[in-house]
């Protein structure tokens, strides 16, 4: 079966259209009744919409500004998009959603927040100053096909932190620190400086670091002695900033198509770099997982919340000193949330941040609390203990299903030099028409072919090895002379002849000079005694 047909059969897609829908069940015929019963949303997040439920994967990318975060963006879809600018300067003055598209377009805030289809309907409250700096580009990717990427604003240096951006920037980041799948903070190896936003960003991040993946970007750009530096001293400011006796894992690495420059830590750039590609590549078939986790996250949120507020609803006096009361009860709230935990059992960590329910609690009015309602309290537990379990099963058959992603994040790129994993990729339709078509590398064939032959080519062809030995003096990361590879290997044989060898110099050249790599291999770089045989595997 092709990929094309994989992606369009409903059988295939059965599986994962009924694990969406029994989570969405749950939550809607379920946990959200209780929710709007002890009036959860006034308190923590908004209620969860169908579109958060059935878009795909998204990536935040976040960090200081000019530390690559647009041009890993770009890295990651191979191809620009509508808005990107990339500078020393603080370039990218918006949030950014890049997701998938049959038209490329550029969706404004305030329509995104009215459209039910997209899962930022809840971005409202924000206020213009924000949906005037929020848009979504939609384009015709294939790595958007899969997985949406939010690309931010840069987080002010402490030489600017004086700048006002109009809107809670710290609170637009949890928003979406709490829906999205992954956030890729990035670091500048040249400039690592923690400032009052960044500061502030982290504390926006807390509860999220399973999510986290810190990127100490531009690395290439230092020797070894001072990577060794800037790394240590990453590592000692990240943990007194999240303050858990956890490392974070901290990715080293050059992210973006352009060739690296030649250092001591070459190799470590590109084990690193496969490393969070796979990551990242993984999102798709771990999406079902996440939502679950989140959902269960949630639903032990509202236990929590539920036994607080029926226990201030009781301990409120009927008539007289209501107000007094309810300060004195706003103040005893951390001995509260102790005498919950040992009389209800509820784990200490499934309680909200003190400080922050406190706060809110001081604009609510007490008696409208609702007491403890025992029937409700029991679907809860039923929900937790094994409706949740009983869908296990149906994810990883669904997880089973999932296919990598294409671009530079398809595992199958990663692994192209290695004989027992290398693939062959089906080529797009062409005309039939295209034999009359020129070959466009035959103009430079005759040089190609001398860098072929002082190979030493065996029977012919040049092996995978003796290939790679070759291209990876041009400086690219593995990721893009994979593709390259992928896209020279025609005949799909594991060895590249004259012509192959011809269109993979030629495609590196390109990519040398600045140019998107195709996707595909068009008609007119096919080389001609390969055109017959690949229409014939097309058909």
């Amino acid at each position: 079966m092709s990929t094309r047909r994989l992606r369009s059969d409903p059988k295939t897609l059965g599986d994962v259209n009924l694990a969406t829908q029994e989570l969405k069940n749950l939550y809607f015929k379920r946990l959200l009744p209780i929710e709007k019963y002890y009036s959860f949303h006034h308190f923590h997040s908004p209620s969860y919409e169908d579109a958060e439920f059935d878009n795909q994967p998204m990536v935040l990318v976040m960090g200081q500004y000019s530390t690559g975060k647009t041009t890993f963006v770009r890295y990651l879809i191979e191809e620009d998009f509508p808005g990107s600018r990339v500078g020393p300067e603080p370039t990218t003055d918006c949030f950014t959603a890049l997701m998938h598209g049959g038209v490329e377009g550029v969706i404004p805030g305030n329509a995104l927040t009215v459209d039910p289809r997209k899962p930022f309907r809840h971005l409202d409250p924000f206020g213009n100053a924000f949906l005037n700096r929020f848009q979504c580009v939609q384009m015709p990717n294939k790595v958007l096909e899969s997985i949406s990427i939010i690309d931010t604003p840069g987080i002010l240096t402490a030489a600017k932190r004086k700048l006002s951006r109009g809107y809670d920037f710290p609170a637009v980041l949890r928003w979406f620190a709490e829906r999205v799948d992954r956030v890729v903070l990035l670091f500048d190896a040249h400039k690592l400086e923690f400032s009052d936003e960044l500061t502030r960003a982290f504390g926006a991040l807390s509860g999220y670091e399973d999510k986290l993946r810190v990127v100490l970007n531009k690395a290439d750009r230092v020797d070894a002695q001072q990577l060794m530096r800037v790394y240590g001293a990453l590592m000692w400011s990240l943990g007194k900033v999240f303050q858990t006796p956890e490392i974070l894992r901290v990715y080293v690495g050059s992210f973006w198509s352009e060739p690296r420059q030649m250092c001591d830590h070459y190799q470590l750039l590109e084990l690193e770099e496969e490393d969070l590609l796979a990551d990242i590549r993984n999102l798709p078939r771990n999406a079902a997982v996440r939502k679950l986790n989140d959902l269960v996250k949630r639903a032990r949120l509202v236990r929590a919340h539920a036994h607080v507020i029926s226990y201030l609803k009781k301990e409120m006096p009927i008539v007289f000193c209501k107000e007094s009361k309810k300060h004195n009860l706003i103040y005893q709230l951390p001995l509260i949330f102790t005498q919950i935990q040992q009389r209800h059992r509820v784990p200490a960590g499934d309680f909200p941040d003190c400080t922050k329910m406190q706060e809110k609690l001081l604009g609510q009015d007490f008696s409208k609390f609702k007491t403890l309602k025992p029937s409700m309290m029991a679907s809860l537990d039923k929900l937790l203990t094994s409706d949740i379990a009983n869908l296990v099963p149906l994810i990883q058959q669904q997880e089973l299903r999932k296919k990598s992603l294409p671009g530079v994040l398809d595992g199958e790129f990663l692994g192209t030099f290695r004989p027992e994993h290398y693939k062959k990729d089906s080529f797009k339709e062409r005309s039939g028409e295209a034999d009359l078509v020129e070959w466009a590398v035959e103009k430079h064939k005759p040089k190609y072919d001398e860098i072929f032959f002082s190979l030493g080519p065996n029977g012919g062809k040049l092996n995978a090895t003796r290939v790679k030995e070759w291209m990876t003096t041009s400086l690219l990361p593995n990721s893009v002379l994979a593709h390259i590879w992928r896209l020279s290997d025609v005949d799909g044989d594991g060895m590249l002849d004259n012509e192959e060898f011809a269109l993979a110099v030629h495609l590196i050249e390109g990519k040398l000079e600045g140019q998107w790599l195709p996707r595909e291999l068009p008609s007119h770089l096919v080389p001609p005694s390969k055109r017959q045989s690949s229409a014939g595997n097309d058909e």
